[in-house]
């Protein structure tokens, strides 16, 4: 009996451990696929793969899905915009002049953004240890995406992929931001990821059809297939999954540590699967990053 409670209590931290691997494998497998598939066709696969699959659960929540649907429908859009048009095709466009060590530690400022658009949107205060962190991982960033090398700022020799994902932890943020709202708080959490897969799918499908139609990019082989079959499930189903089940049984804040762990799957996944090279600039742009990020957002009370 006690080695089953036992079991029992370690699930969840067996689970919270995993969702961040699950998390970061969305950046290998874009990597590994980006040459062979268009981004946006391979966004569009990924939700509209997730749909398929989380459609029995819409269905059986059309009383409380219906309700929100027709009074939060713009609402709903923005959501499928900012999390899986922005944050699904521009990602993976981004992974065509960027490397997905980079990606992984660009990426981890997203709750750094959640902090200062909550000061410019509703005034909330920024504490001096978010100030602290937030100046940390920016020098961070910078010294990222400039390879260690201030001369590239002085010649503006930007890597446009760092930028893009850039671009995309602020449009996570502000998903994260308006995900607290209570506009869908009636919606079980499944089912509202099923509905954002929708709101992802019909904004993709103009983008993926044009691709198709002007000749780009389609997956066409087995290993293609393979790479974005591990983006719908594991990046995608299972990561969620993972998270909902955290929050559930360790609660939000903790819950929202295992973003600490995004960046060490994701480079170690990167040198390990894709034979990216990790560089001394990428090991001191971490730790600037990730304590910034810890910094700034480590929570006083676990519970």
């Amino acid at each position: 009996m006690s080695k089953s409670l036992s079991i029992a209590n370690a699930w969840p931290w067996a689970v919270f451990a995993l969702t961040p691997l699950f998390f970061s494998t969305n950046l290998i497998f874009g990597r590994g696929i980006i040459f062979d598939v268009a981004p946006f066709t391979i966004a569009f696969l990924r939700w509209a793969g997730c749909l398929i699959v989380l459609l029995p659960i819409i269905i059986r929540e059309k009383g409380t899905v219906t309700p929100f649907l027709k009074h939060h429908f713009s609402f709903w859009l923005m959501l499928g915009f900012l999390g899986m048009w922005i944050c699904g095709a521009i990602v993976y466009m981004a992974l065509q002049t960027t490397t997905a060590i980079n990606s992984a530690l660009v990426y981890t400022t997203s709750p750094l953004f959640v902090i200062i658009i909550q000061f410019l949107w509703t005034k909330r205060p920024i504490k001096l240890q978010e100030i602290i962190g937030i100046v940390a991982a920016t020098i961070g960033v910078c010294y990222i995406v400039l390879k260690g090398e201030l001369e590239q700022l002085l010649a503006l020799n930007l890597n446009f992929g760092d930028l893009l994902i850039l671009g995309c932890a602020v449009s996570w943020a502000l998903y994260l931001i308006l995900q607290k709202t209570d506009a869908g708080k009636d919606v079980p959490s499944f089912a509202m990821l099923g509905l954002m897969a929708a709101a992802g799918t019909i904004l993709l499908a103009p983008f993926a059809a044009f691709e198709l139609f002007s000749g780009a990019r389609m997956p066409t082989t087995q290993s293609a297939w393979l790479n974005i079959g591990g983006i719908v499930f594991f990046s995608s189903l299972l990561a969620f999954s993972g998270t909902q089940h955290t929050i559930k049984h360790l609660g939000p804040a903790i819950s929202s540590m295992a973003l600490y762990l995004l960046p060490v799957y994701g480079v170690l996944l990167a040198v390990i699967m894709l034979d990216e090279k990790y560089h001394t600039y990428h090991f001191i742009g971490s730790v600037l990053v990730l304590g910034g990020v810890i910094v700034a957002t480590l929570p006083k009370k676990l519970k």
